[in-house]
Formats: C-alpha cells, sequence, structure tokens
C-alpha cells in the first residue's frame, strides 16, 4: 500500500492500481473509489499507515501517544473536569507519589496536554485546550468510534 494525492490535493491509500486508474481510499471517510491515474502522484515520504492515521484528528492522537496506562489518562481527565489542581491537591486527592505525578505530568506537558499555572499561591496544573478537544472527542464517540447525537 502506498500514499498518493489527487489533484486536489487529498492523500489517499492507494489499494490497487491498473493501467488507466486506481483504486483509493479516503482515510478520513473510508470512501472507496476509482481514479485516474494520471489525476494521482505517488507521495514516496508518506508512510502509508500514517496517512490512515490521519483519519482521527491531531489532538486524540496527541492524546494517545502521550498517555500509556488508565492512571495518566485519569489524571488528565481530572485535570479537564476539575482543574486547574494546585499540585498538593493532586498529591493529596489520588494515590500517586510525588516523583511519578512528576514523571506524569511532564510526559502530558511534553504532549502539550497540561500547563503549569498557579492555584491559590502554589504551583498547579491546568488542561489545555488541546486536552480538553481531546477528551470531548472521546466522550463523544459511542463503542465504534461514532459521534454521538447527545
Amino acid at each position: 500500500m502506498r500514499t498518493v494525492r489527487g489533484t486536489d490535493g487529498t492523500a489517499y491509500l492507494l489499494l490497487k492500481r491498473s493501467s488507466e486508474s486506481s483504486r483509493v481510499r479516503d482515510p478520513e471517510t473510508g470512501e472507496e473509489r476509482y481514479v485516474p491515474n494520471a489525476d494521482l502522484e505517488v507521495i514516496d515520504e508518506a508512510s502509508p499507515l500514517s496517512t490512515a492515521a490521519g483519519a482521527i484528528d491531531e489532538p486524540v492522537r496527541q492524546l494517545i501517544r502521550a498517555v500509556h496506562d488508565d492512571e495518566t489518562l485519569g489524571l488528565l481527565v481530572e485535570l479537564v473536569d476539575r482543574g486547574p489542581l494546585a499540585a498538593i491537591t493532586v498529591l493529596d486527592a489520588y494515590d500517586l507519589c510525588e516523583s511519578d505525578l512528576h514523571g506524569r505530568l511532564t510526559e502530558l506537558q511534553v504532549a502539550g496536554l497540561v500547563e503549569t499555572t498557579e492555584v491559590d499561591g502554589r504551583r498547579g496544573y491546568a488542561a489545555t485546550d488541546l486536552a480538553r478537544v481531546a477528551i470531548a472527542a472521546l466522550r463523544d464517540s459511542d463503542a465504534d468510534g461514532h459521534p454521538t447525537d447527545g
């Protein structure tokens, strides 16, 4: 499988190529169709798997890359729902040692999901807009990953 670009700039996954046309799939919609070969350009530097991942919104992809376990995901959800929170509040409320908390928060900061702030005169942490968008997107999907109506 290869990544190709249509004349409109859209990236597709090349499924089958014949002499006149190629069957392609739009990774964002899943739609398959035939396109004349003359209207397609092979993109050698683009991995087909990375192209397929493009179907997922960037905030969700960043969250997936940064969150490695349920506790880290839960920490981010708490910061989205309750934050910003002082570091001392987080240490008192949850079963994390200071080094574990610091490690998780650092990973989330590097991913752009958490930022430092001041809460009641103490060092604290807040979820970024990126984190709020990602969590909202995950909450707004059903078990099959389709958007819900509510």
